[in-house]
């Protein structure tokens, strides 16, 4: 593992994943997030036009959040990604070409895996941050056991499946943080109920992390 280029102690590590936003949207939804509290952004790769999402992201939100991508599964989109100034970037799994590629553009990753194999791949080959996917289907208990045999350093979050009311029991297992997906949001939704809910998120992060 290298060292992480994102400080996720200085900031509230819960990532908002805008899946399947346009690029008309980005706007109104980077500024929703961010009144809500939510600092850490990513534009999935199977959202329409999302390089061009991303750009916009990074234009809007400045330095009030960090922008990047999800669903990152080639070395093409590695590049893409890193040509446009962003720093973060998510995998749905762990593959050691596209983490290795991304570590050396200066990209951090935090890369998906749902066995222990997985982590510890990801981890030799670079990954700062671990991504367990989909996290409902294991549950906490899964967090607890995976987290006896990780160096205690390593950022783990919590992806699929997380809502306000399950987040604390993610963060107490010992997960650092959350992805945020549908429960934040759904194409179609208006920023209004973007902030709401992202507001629930950080009201529920906070009630765990007093």
């Amino acid at each position: 593992m290298t060292e992480p280029s994102i400080d996720w102690s200085a900031r509230r590590p819960l990532i908002a994943i805008l899946r399947g936003i346009a690029p008309a949207k980005v706007e109104a939804h980077v500024h929703a997030l961010i009144d809500a509290g939510i600092g850490l952004i990513e534009i999935p790769t199977n959202s329409p036009e999302w390089l061009r999402s991303v750009e916009l992201a990074l234009a809007v939100a400045g330095d009030r959040a960090l922008i990047g991508a999800g669903t990152v599964l080639n070395l093409a989109d590695v590049d893409a990604l890193a040509a446009t100034g962003a720093r973060l970037m998510v995998t749905p799994n762990t593959d050691v070409a596209v983490i290795r590629h991304a570590v050396q553009r200066g990209l951090t990753c935090a890369v998906g895996f749902a066995t222990p194999s997985e982590a510890f791949a990801a981890l030799a080959a670079g990954a700062q941050a671990l991504k367990l996917f989909p996290a409902s289907h294991f549950g906490p208990a899964y967090v607890r056991a995976i987290k006896a045999v990780l160096p205690p350093q390593v950022p783990v979050f919590a992806v699929g499946g997380v809502t306000p009311d399950n987040l604390a029991g993610f963060l107490q297992a010992g997960c650092v943080g959350a992805g945020l997906g549908s429960d934040l949001y759904t194409p179609g939704q208006s920023p209004a109920v973007t902030r709401e809910r992202g507001g629930l998120f950080v009201d529920a992060y906070q009630s765990a992390r007093p």
